[in-house]
């Protein structure tokens, strides 16, 4: 039998959505699809091969944005269909009741999605993964979290690509960047920037010590075409060199990888995935100019609250811990959201914790 509060509950579900549904404007969703829609019809289209991946990398980003409203929609009338058919039977009632507790979760994370109104949170998104201090133990946690966010991204059935990667001469790998092709996964995954701290007994030392090692991640998002950021060619050291996999094992026989290196500020961008040298310089060049974009407005952010005089340390500072002894413990700093499994989070189970950071971070957002 129906439990007495099940329909109060889905009406509870069905106010919710209405406001999600209004926040989304699925009218606007759905004349922006046809429009890009008569784009993505033209016979000319791809005369202009970059133009062409732009219309048609939008018109899917927003249709799989109207679709995931659709589903819910149906998913909402079908569960009420559910309920009245259960009354009388245990067995449809307890799966309707799994039923509304997996649409309870989805709507919910659609809530989520609706609090990302930054200027680029709409777009993909670029995460790169540096080991830190901790030798191989660094490395090889630097390998876990690229694990980590892979599998986060099948589970979602995100596209990925693989943009380049550094392994190490030991475990692990030092670095790594890749591409997560996706609605507002620029905006979703930006809560992951920071520094991790892993915990745990070292499985490359011989002394069975407890060994705390480090890693940062690092997401900007994905730029459509080329941002306005001027770089004097002067500002640029450009390395080639060879592709190369795991142990150093070449996977290319021609100088096609490229590594571009800002003079002024550092940053250093490689790109291997490219058949051709001019592809990697191309889109290592999207990068760092994004990556030069952002930090100047980080730099005119910081000047605000400089004068504000409320300056806050935060940037490199540590967001999140994993516990491999003792306790076994996954735990954010920032929001106080923890997870009891660490195994699980390696596998890919991130959305709590990314909701968690989303909601925090429209809080002090809000409070700034």
């Amino acid at each position: 039998m129906i439990a007495p509060e099940f329909p109060e509950q889905i009406a509870a579900l069905r106010a919710t959505f209405a406001d999600i549904r209004a926040v989304v404007d699925v009218e606007r969703l759905q004349k922006q699809i046809d429009e890009l829609s008569e784009q993505a019809g033209a016979p000319d289209l791809w005369d202009d091969t970059e133009n062409a991946q732009k219309v048609t990398s939008a018109l899917s980003h927003r249709q799989a944005e109207l679709r995931r409203v659709t589903d819910i929609e149906g998913r909402l009338d079908d569960l009420e269909v559910a309920a009245e058919l259960a009354e009388d039977d245990a067995e449809m009632a307890a799966e309707a009741e799994r039923d509304l507790a997996s649409l309870t979760k989805a709507i919910g994370d659609l809530e989520v999605t609706t609090l990302l109104d930054g200027e680029y949170d709409d777009r993909g998104a670029v995460v790169t993964i540096r080991s830190g201090a901790g030798g191989d133990d660094a490395t090889d946690f630097a390998d876990m979290l690229m694990r980590m966010y892979l599998r986060w991204a099948e589970k979602h059935d995100y596209s990925v690509k693989v943009m380049d990667t550094s392994y190490a001469e030991g475990a692990g790998i030092k670095s790594a960047t890749f591409e997560v092709d996706a609605p507002y996964a620029f905006g979703t995954l930006s809560v992951e920037a920071g520094t991790h701290r892993l915990a745990r007994i070292s499985p490359f030392g011989s002394a069975d010590k407890r060994q705390t090692s480090f890693a940062a991640v690092e997401v900007i998002p994905v730029m459509e075409e080329a941002v306005e950021v001027d770089i004097p060619e002067g500002d640029i050291r450009v390395d080639v060199f060879r592709s190369s996999g795991p142990g150093g094992q070449s996977v290319n026989t021609t100088d096609s990888a490229v590594r571009l290196t800002h003079i002024p500020s550092g940053i250093v961008v490689s790109m291997q995935n490219e058949k051709s040298q001019i592809q990697n310089r191309a889109a290592a060049m999207r990068v760092l100019q994004t990556r030069l974009l952002l930090l100047q407005k980080e730099k005119e952010a910081a000047k605000k609250k400089e004068l504000a005089g409320t300056i806050t340390a935060s940037w490199g500072d540590q967001m999140r811990s994993y516990f491999l002894y003792g306790q076994q413990l996954v735990k954010d700093l920032r929001t106080g959201y923890e997870v009891g499994n660490p195994a699980t989070v390696f596998d890919g189970e991130l959305d709590g914790f990314i909701a968690a950071g989303i909601r925090w971070r429209k809080r002090r957002d809000d409070d700034d």
